[in-house]
């Protein structure tokens, strides 16, 4: 028996180390990234090309520093507890209406169920935070003019605030930015005052801990949000099928935090064909909400001017929770 547990702990450390010699970089999680991207939502390889010269622009892209990162649950976990294999989960999330009104996989229309049906959109929202498929981990360290970019290769682009909003709110009403007001400040205050009446709805309506993915943890050495000290600490998307919006939108609440467009005139509207752009919005709650709420949130709720600045500018805010979604108009 002795020689035996000798053997066995042999085993065992000779295990520990190929895996800590097989450890993968940034880069090698971004170009399996890329491959799923192709397999499962059909990217095609120009596209591939676009998006692998933006994220070589910066060392910090990604679904996490995979020196700190440690995600709560693995992609196989993740499906086994919602019933099935990563590729049948990936497969039941498809909505091949959808698919016909948006023109591509895991896109969900934008309306108003009051007066319009999903073929009458005119805009489309990533049902799952970019990379925009189920099962995987979001992309965090993300400008938000980095992710303008990665929208625009594909086709796609930013959000603005109201889209995201109507998204989380399961309504797409016309935009209300009050630009005659002149200022962000006074325009978020008449926005949040204005739907104040909402102010406990959320994307799944009441709030309800463990519905979405936001149980998990900081990292023990985060200390305000260096990339050397604060995992991304994420769940796969798609994690929680509970979690969506009445329009489809999923992990709005929880995961990543996302950017978005908030436009100071109506030439800087995403939603208008701007290219120009406003200033940087950041929505949604995160994968630590259940246990640490660093703000207000609620499904129509525009947030205060944080780490502000144009979308488009090349020192935009990027961190360890933020990431994003594209829309698509629809032609």
């Amino acid at each position: 028996m002795r020689y035996l547990t000798r053997a066995c702990v042999a085993l065992l450390i000779g295990v520990m180390s190929a895996g800590a010699g097989a450890a993968q970089s940034l880069q090698d999680l971004n170009e399996q990234m890329f491959r799923q991207m192709q397999q499962v939502r059909g990217v095609s390889a120009a596209e591939i090309a676009r998006i692998r010269d933006i994220f070589a622009g910066s060392s910090y892209i990604g679904q996490g520093n995979p020196a700190v990162t440690r995600h709560p649950m693995t992609p196989e976990e993740a499906a086994a507890r919602i019933g099935g294999s990563v590729a049948n989960v990936q497969q039941s999330y498809r909505n091949s209406r959808w698919e016909r009104i948006c023109g591509g996989p895991y896109r969900a229309p934008l309306y108003d169920p009051a007066t319009e049906s999903p073929e009458d959109a005119e805009v489309c929202i990533d049902m799952f935070e970019y990379p925009n498929i189920p099962m995987v981990y979001p992309v965090t360290w993300v400008r938000a003019s980095e992710a303008a970019a990665l929208c625009a290769a594909e086709g796609g682009r930013i959000g603005d605030a109201h889209e995201w909003e109507g998204a989380a709110a399961g309504a797409l009403l016309p935009p209300d930015y009050q630009f005659q007001l002149g200022s962000q400040q006074a325009m978020r205050a008449w926005h949040n005052a204005h739907w104040a009446f909402q102010s406990d709805l959320y994307s799944i309506g009441q709030w309800r801990s463990g519905v979405c993915a936001t149980g998990s943890h900081k990292s023990a050495g985060c200390n305000g949000g260096s990339f050397t000290g604060c995992g991304s600490n994420t769940y796969p998307a798609g994690s929680f099928p509970q979690c969506h919006s009445p329009l489809g939108a999923y992990d709005i609440d929880g995961n990543a935090a996302e950017h978005m467009n908030l436009p100071l005139s109506e030439d800087q509207m995403a939603s208008r064909g701007s290219t120009t752009l406003g200033v940087t919005e950041m929505k949604g709650s995160w994968f630590i909400w259940d246990t640490v709420r660093a703000h207000e949130h609620w499904a129509r709720w525009r947030a205060p001017f944080w780490h502000g600045s144009q979308v488009l500018s090349p020192s935009s805010h990027r961190n360890y929770h933020l990431g994003f979604r594209c829309f698509h108009d629809v032609n």
